[in-house]
């Protein structure tokens, strides 16, 4: 029996969906223009890695039900404090950046509606600021109201996309798709940048499993979402861009800052940029709801475990980790004035690169649990350990590969920003034990 004030299946699905699909995927279709049209290569095969990350994270749902935190706890369970404590702070930074980035994609969106946001910086700011804080104030009020607030937005988010994307197929003209690769290169590293620029729009798989606790019936209702989320994500993604880059030359995509809104004035007529803007910025504030929210839930989730200050861990009335929301906000709000400020932002993008890496790595982390977790379960046929075993090892090597494909200085960056947590977990991991051997 579903609980009233918990999130039930539809709204854990569109946290998952409305994280993963932000005002990016807007964006793809001109940055896959200069491959060709085997950037479909590339969108099928991030699509298969997804739904292997997709399908181990809902089978770890299911060994761990209820862990809050999602691929924190189940790489602390898996592999221990350290290996969870480096996954938590590498998301937790992530998605602060990764905030900071979404409010600015929105106020560009907004930018449409209001010309003065892309002129002036000191409107610009206190627009981001004021949607910041409202967002935090709407998660503070519990987690049912964020969650339906994201149903509703991730719903008016895909309307756009679906609309243009399944319209747009009896646009398509089969010449806008050759020569098959454009990119310069061998046919594989036009497959591996494709593959990796279009599974970032698949970030936020594991969504539905960072406020676990939170979840009504989490075994089932988790693993369901992730699944479905991922499925509707696949869809909107790979039927979008295909109509987009099948109606518009690539000549002329690669050079488009609003591809979707070309593509909707070809179908629709001029008027059509307008509700395509308001989707982008749907898509937008949708994303950044949902990624607020799980803002508390990661270092809620650590606090917990006595790995991180006990001010995280407190919640309100509501039962939300109201620190940890508003003590996250502050370094979203730090990070998105930078980008208006001159001198910082080459900083502001610099961090956005530096967030990049911690989102994969907790990808291969889970994987590597989820492996030790079912190995230390029996098995009940030969079977079901040959599948395990593939599926583990199958998400692993996609995880690999998408770290390469990443870049180097990618992996550079991202290693120091994991490595910078170390003095923060000494000096967790001594507090906690210290206070244990104090006399009482």
């Amino acid at each position: 029996m579903q609980d009233n004030n918990k999130l039930g299946l539809w709204t854990s699905t569109s946290l998952v969906v409305g994280n993963m699909i932000g005002a990016g995927v807007f964006l793809l279709p001109a940055t896959l223009a200069s491959f060709g049209g085997i950037s479909i290569v590339g969108w099928i095969c991030s699509a298969a890695g997804a739904f292997l990350l997709a399908k181990v994270f809902a089978n770890l749902s299911k060994l761990l039900p209820g862990a809050d935190g999602g691929p924190y706890a189940y790489s602390q369970k898996g592999l221990g404090d350290f290996a969870g404590f480096l996954v938590a702070w590498g998301y937790l930074v992530s998605v602060w950046c990764t905030n900071a980035a979404i409010t600015v994609s929105f106020i560009s969106a907004l930018s449409t509606f209001i010309p003065a946001l892309a002129t002036n910086p000191i409107l610009a700011i206190a627009i981001g600021l004021a949607t910041i804080w409202f967002l935090t104030w709407i998660n503070s009020l519990g987690i049912l109201t964020s969650g339906i607030l994201q149903l509703v937005t991730t719903i008016l988010k895909i309307i756009p996309l679906v609309l243009i994307g399944v319209v747009g197929l009896f646009y398509i003209k089969l010449q806008n798709f050759l020569p098959f690769n454009t990119s310069g290169t061998s046919t594989f590293a036009a497959i591996t940048a494709t593959t990796t620029l279009t599974f970032f729009a698949f970030l936020g798989i594991e969504c539905a499993t960072i406020p676990s606790g939170s979840v009504s019936n989490p075994e089932k209702t988790i693993a369901r979402a992730t699944i479905l989320g991922t499925l509707v994500a696949t869809f909107v993604y790979i039927v979008g861009t295909v109509s987009v880059m099948g109606m518009i030359p690539a000549q002329q995509l690669q050079h488009s800052v609003t591809p979707f809104s070309d593509a909707a004035v070809l179908i629709f007529g001029n008027g059509a940029q307008y509700w395509v803007s308001a989707g982008v910025a749907i898509a937008a504030f949708g994303a950044l709801n949902g990624f607020i929210l799980i803002q508390g839930q990661i270092p809620f989730a650590i606090a917990k475990d006595k790995l991180f200050p006990a001010v995280f861990a407190k919640t309100n009335s509501k039962g939300v980790p109201i620190f940890g929301i508003a003590i996250s906000s502050i370094f979203v709000s730090i990070f998105m004035c930078m980008n208006y400020t001159q001198g910082l932002v080459a900083q502001f993008k610099f961090l956005i690169l530096l967030s990049t890496l911690t989102v994969l790595i907790p990808y291969l982390f889970s994987t590597a649990a989820y492996m030790i977790l079912r190995l230390q379960q029996i098995f009940k046929t030969t079977m079901s350990f040959v599948w395990a075993i593939l599926l583990a090892t199958g998400a692993f090597l996609f995880s690999m590969w998408m770290i390469v494909g990443s870049g180097q200085e990618t992996v550079y960056w991202g290693f120091l920003l994991s490595m910078s947590s170390v003095p923060i977990y000494v000096w967790a991991i001594w507090k906690r034990d210290h206070v244990k051997q104090l006399p009482k």
